[in-house]
């Protein structure tokens, strides 16, 4: 019956346009791909990627994937962090929000990572990402996700937005809010949610939304950007809710977006509505401007103790290149933190940073994400494998690989695929140790 309701509510929405909608319910789902240029870049993605891909007009490193591609998550490129499999009009909302090297970003409901990745990548690693997910579990996939990816300058927390409103204050200059919605772009790939449609679950979604969106202006500076989306089809979540905001927020007005995809929104022109017709699964987004002077508000700096002798020893035998931000040491574990990272008392923080590794005693043992947000380039001790090479399976699978062709004969050194950071391992006597996460590993 819930199935039934929906569709007489699409009916009533679209009009003219429905028959369309109904037809495009009997064909596969969408699938993508989005090339993470903070470790590949998209010409040589290209080269390397064995499956067909075609660009979406989402973004620019965005691609379809044909439905029927299989194992994507245990294939190299993808332990690499070389891509991010994503729904193709997801790909959008990063695009509008279109951060600059330097910003400082908020992504407010950023698992499982999609939209952080991209926002990363459009940083540069220069500036502060602050990605934020209230549902713990959701937030360590969060987590994960931006290790794989190579961030380096995020900061990982499970905080509910109001605490973000109250310490963070005018504090960023563009936020993004892809909002928890009733996700009825979702409905083709995830045929058993039409039973949990309902108007009563688009009506909580909306006053959720409403207060999401209210702690997110808290957070942006005047004169900033703050983008709304949602994967959902209704007016309520969507128009409605930006209507509803801006009644409320008369310091914020909204402003066209210039991406060419999809349609306007209905009666509000300068947003963009994304419906299978258009290429993907479906989205909403609009963009909305601070506007005033910003007050001044004092940050304190992140404050801990500094990073070892023993640690810093260790990187310059390592790395060409210093650091990405302040090293430090934090309960026995050093960090790399990010240069532009307030005190965060007050906050739940699962991670800020690179977390580097730990100090046993005198000696410090790196950690995976060292060398997986590593560049390339900056790698002193390496071996890098080629995608045929029979090693690569066997290293993902956790076994010890012979050391021929590394650049050290002993010690830790960086792991590559086609000159892409991976992960790391330890060479002795002609071998390479495994230190590839076991949580991360192919299985079979």
């Amino acid at each position: 019956m819930s199935k039934e309701l929906f569709l007489q509510s699409m009916k009533a929405l679209l009009g003219d346009s429905y028959p369309a909608f109904e037809s495009s319910l009997e064909q596969p789902p969408f699938r993508g791909v989005y090339v993470n240029e903070l470790k590949c870049s998209t010409a040589r993605f290209r080269q390397l990627f064995p499956f067909p891909i075609e660009p979406t007009p989402f973004a620019p490193c965005g691609f379809y994937l044909d439905p029927d591609t299989a194992h994507l998550g245990t294939h190299p490129l993808h332990h690499a962090g070389a891509f991010y499999a994503q729904e193709p009009s997801a790909m959008s909302a990063a695009a509008v929000l279109a951060a600059k090297p330097g910003e400082k970003v908020l992504d407010m409901c950023a698992a499982p990572g999609g939209k952080t990745a991209a926002i990363a990548a459009a940083l540069g690693g220069n500036g502060l990402l602050w990605s934020n997910e209230y549902v713990k579990q959701r937030a360590f996939t969060l987590l994960s996700n931006c290790e794989r990816m190579g961030v380096r300058n995020a900061v990982i927390s499970n905080a509910d937005s109001a605490v973000l409103a109250k310490q963070l204050p005018q504090f960023f200059d563009k936020v993004l809010v892809d909002a928890p919605c009733s996700g009825e772009g979702m409905l083709r790939r995830e045929k058993a949610d039409y039973e949990k449609w309902s108007p009563k679950n688009i009506a909580l979604c909306a006053r959720r939304q409403a207060e999401i969106l209210h702690n997110a202006a808290q957070t942006l500076a005047c004169g900033g950007e703050l983008v709304y989306s949602t994967c959902t089809f209704n007016r309520t979540e969507n128009e409605e809710a930006v209507e509803a905001f801006l009644a409320t927020h008369p310091d914020f007005e909204l402003l066209p977006i210039q991406e060419p995809f999809g349609s306007p929104g209905f009666g509000m022109p300068e947003a963009r509505r994304i419906f299978p017709a258009d290429g993907g699964e479906g989205h909403f987004v609009a963009k909305l401007k601070k506007r005033g002077e910003t007050a001044a508000v004092k940050y304190s700096d992140f404050t801990a103790g500094p990073a070892p002798a023993a640690f810093d020893d260790f990187y310059k035998q390592q790395f060409a290149a210093a650091p990405a931000g302040r090293p430090c040491e934090i309960g026995g574990k050093i960090y790399i933190t990010p240069p532009a990272l307030p005190a965060t008392a007050g906050i739940p923080i699962l991670r800020a940073g690179v977390l580097a590794g730990e100090m046993k005693g005198r000696r410090f043992v790196p950690a995976h994400q060292l060398y997986s947000a590593a560049r390339a380039e900056d790698c002193r001790a390496a071996l890098d494998l080629s995608l045929e090479d029979a090693r690569l399976p066997r290293y993902l699978h956790g076994e010890e690989i012979s050391a021929e062709g590394a650049s050290v004969t002993s010690g830790y050194l960086a792991i590559m695929v086609e000159g892409i950071p991976l992960g790391f391992g330890k060479a002795s006597g002609g071998k390479i140790k495994n230190h590839y996460p076991k949580g991360l590993r192919n299985l079979s």
